[in-house]
């Protein structure tokens, strides 16, 4: 096996997966590696929310397989999650600091004194922590969105899997989620799904549009991605924003 092999963490071949008798997903084949900051675009209803799924270990696909290797395939690799907010039922009666908590089960190494610090620090990197104790169905949307988040990055895991992590915040939280996801790209494998491609670019390293199969979008500059753009998924916007972007650096 040679070098960038070893660097494989999750590797898809030939992957569909039918619901309802329907085919959502069909031959996507994709390797994640240790470092990637992946974003992924796409339509509503292509399946973005169906892969991630798959690559979490949540949904078993119906063809094709999915492989974890290396220190993936280890029972101690974590990976968190912020699912779309709407996966979640906020009626449930859970404090806001229980709730971030959670992403810390089945971690044993972790004691209570080291769990109430790990809550704490989670919630201030948030923004949370004058909601620590309220329920979470008395918060609005992009406090919700600000826990889930927590929940997801307080068991430092090696990889993060964020769908629509942007949704529900205002501007001034939008920009702090993007210093956060910034600082754990440093040392996390981060797959991002997102319709504002504009910031998220200029972070990834790789951009893969997803529309029923994959169409994976290769460019030196990955700050650009312009070269996508003749793809049907690309908005007009963005093709502006990556034809304006193309100019500057040339």
């Amino acid at each position: 096996m040679n070098a960038i092999d070893e660097d494989i963490l999750v590797s898809l071949t030939d992957v569909g997966i039918n619901l309802d008798d329907r085919s959502v997903l069909s031959g996507i084949t994709l390797d994640i590696r240790r470092g990637d900051f992946i974003a992924v675009t796409g339509p509503n209803g292509g399946g973005k929310t169906t892969l991630m799924r798959i690559i979490l270990k949540l949904l078993r696909p119906t063809t094709g397989t999915v492989e974890y290797r290396g220190e993936a395939a280890l029972a101690d690799f974590g990976i968190g999650y912020l699912p779309q907010k709407n996966k979640i039922d906020s009626r449930f009666p859970i404090t806001v600091a229980d709730t971030v908590a959670l992403g810390l089960l089945g971690n044993p190494a972790v004691d209570k004194a080291e769990k109430a610090r790990r809550v704490e620090e989670a919630l201030a990197t948030v923004g949370m922590t004058p909601h620590a104790d309220s329920p979470i169905g008395r918060l609005s949307g992009g406090q919700l969105q600000r826990t889930l988040l927590a929940r997801a990055i307080i068991g430092r895991p090696s990889m993060l899997v964020l769908d629509e992590p942007l949704s529900y915040l205002d501007k001034h939280f939008e920009s702090q989620v993007y210093d956060i996801i910034r600082t754990l790209a440093s040392h996390t494998t981060v797959i991002l799904v997102s319709h504002d491609i504009s910031t998220i670019a200029q972070m990834a390293n790789r951009h893969i549009i997803v529309n029923h199969t994959l169409h994976l979008c290769s460019s030196s500059n990955h700050f650009l991605h312009y070269n996508c753009c003749d793809h049907e998924e690309c908005s007009p916007e963005f093709s502006k924003f990556a034809a304006r972007n193309h100019h500057h650096n040339h």
